[in-house]
């Protein structure tokens, strides 16, 4: 995995990228299927909805290692199907979605290049977003790796 951290005139960013063992419909059909997304990404089963597509909006009520729970809203604010994936996210007291965006390249048949970037307003939300994202593509490649499993 490569990790690139810059500090844009508009605040702090994070660039993650990595290659995963899997074909690029597969990588996005577990990103943007609710089932799927519910296995790997830390959210509590049957709290995933998805309407994918710009202006879709999506929930989840995420699971937490010491046990407790939080949802999270949003809203899709690019779709660009098997390539890139852009998602809002609601925060409390701010008027605009946080935006991080997925972008995907396949490689060949069985690799896809995976890349999330992240722009924060301060430099820790930016370390917690990074923490965040670097946990949910180890479960991603996880996920991918065993066919189903976290």
């Amino acid at each position: 995995m490569s990790t690139e951290q810059i500090t844009p005139a508009n605040g702090f960013s994070y660039k993650l990228a990595r290659t995963l063992d899997a074909p690029v419909v597969k990588v996005w059909q577990a990103w943007t299927t609710p089932e799927q997304y519910a296995q790997w990404a830390y959210a509590v089963a049957g709290s995933v909805e998805m309407d994918v597509r710009p202006g879709g909006a999506w929930k989840a009520t995420m699971a937490t290692p010491d046990g407790g729970q939080f949802p999270l809203t949003g809203s899709y604010l690019e779709v660009v199907e098997n390539r890139r994936l852009v998602v809002g996210m609601d925060v409390p007291g701010k008027s605009a979605p946080a935006a991080m965006t997925m972008e995907l390249d396949e490689q060949d048949d069985r690799h896809t290049r995976i890349v999330l970037h992240q722009t924060c307003d301060t430099a820790e939300e930016c370390a917690m977003a990074e923490q965040g994202s670097t946990m949910l593509l180890d479960s991603l490649g996880a996920f991918l790796a065993g066919d189903g499993s976290r």
